[in-house]
């Protein structure tokens, strides 16, 4: 079978990079493309980071390509207590020896689109900044797609930026607007396959199982960058209360792209709130089908996600293992 060209569109914290070694470890794929977005960190940290990971898993030659340094309308201000002040932990990776592309994120999202209409799956792990740019310059990118996927966004539960709102979408809830009309009234098929946080905070990492991937293999370069970089975004979670490991967010968003039987969806509408003081950065899901009811909502009918509210754990969680392991059985 051919691989399936991929873009990952990231804000690269210890979760973004563990969704570039799925890429690299998953022969269904060829990761054409890296495009970085300001979110845990700064998009130049971001960029660096996923220059770095790439040339860890042996995809050097993948074009990086930097895009927004901050949201639509607002200031950015990452959060380094989550995936620590470069977002890699305490992994300190090799400065990659090779520069950025010239071309913009949004550029190489457009282009790569219409070079190769209907084939290209873009996963977005980060805030949809870059997204909302590359549908402004190319409204019909939708059509250009063969696949699009969000880790973002919580659907029937609260968020985990603010009791309201999932991190990505509250960073730039207005570009997550942007992008979730610009995709309303198109086939199912087409429209954004939603990960959030229904699904995401399901997948936990623990220490046993980070061992375990890692075991034996003391030689191995991306067995010492997860022993580095995951124990302190697992510790983020200890802090909280959650003992049973660190969520695969991001990992899992890209598994459900390439792999729809791993969970079960809703296909719906779905509204981001932009301006609520204590709401801003929710994304509101209309489930019950309200929209179609005889009472005035005043909610667009057309449908413009699809929601994932189930997810395989136990059968992604082999998955993600195995493949990491596929990768960190790699000689040094």
């Amino acid at each position: 079978m051919t691989p399936r060209p991929l873009i990952l569109d990231v804000d690269t914290g210890v979760d973004d990079a563990l969704a570039l070694l799925y890429a690299a470890a998953s022969p269904e794929v060829e990761l054409i493309g890296a495009t970085t977005v300001m979110g845990n960190v700064t998009v130049r940290h971001a960029t660096e980071n996923t220059l770095a990971v790439l040339e860890l898993a042996g995809l050097g030659h993948v074009e990086v390509a930097s895009g927004a340094a901050r949201p639509l309308v607002r200031d950015h201000e990452p959060f380094p207590v989550v995936h620590g002040e470069r977002g890699l932990g305490r992994a300190e990776l090799p400065s990659s020896t090779r520069a950025p592309s010239s071309r913009s994120a949004a550029q190489l999202l457009v282009e790569a689109a219409r070079e190769r209409r209907g084939e290209v799956l873009l996963v977005a792990t980060g805030p949809l900044t870059n997204v909302a740019l590359a549908l402004a310059e190319e409204p019909g990118l939708p059509e250009l797609l063969g696949g699009f996927a969000i880790m973002g966004g919580a659907f029937a539960r609260g968020g985990n930026a603010t009791p309201a709102a999932e991190a990505n979408i509250w960073v730039d809830p207005d570009a997550a607007q942007a992008v979730f009309r610009g995709f309303a009234g198109r086939e199912a098929a087409r429209l954004p396959l939603c990960a959030g946080l229904d699904v995401t905070d399901r997948v936990q990492l623990s220490r046993a199982a980070l061992d375990a991937i890692c075991a034996d293999m003391p030689g191995s370069p991306v067995a010492r960058f997860l022993q580095e970089a995951v124990p302190f975004y697992i510790e983020f979670y200890e802090r909280f209360g959650v003992a049973g490991g660190a969520a695969m967010h991001d990992p899992l968003a890209l598994a459900l792209a390439l792999d729809e039987s791993l969970g079960t969806f809703e296909t719906t509408r779905v509204e981001v709130e932009t301006d609520g003081q204590w709401t801003r950065g929710m994304t509101v899901a209309d489930l019950r089908g309200v929209r179609h009811s005889p009472w005035p909502v005043g909610w667009e009918p057309e449908e413009n996600a699809r929601v994932a509210l189930d997810v395989d754990v136990a059968g992604f969680l082999t998955r993600f293992a195995d493949r990491l392991r596929s990768l960190a059985e790699a000689p040094a």
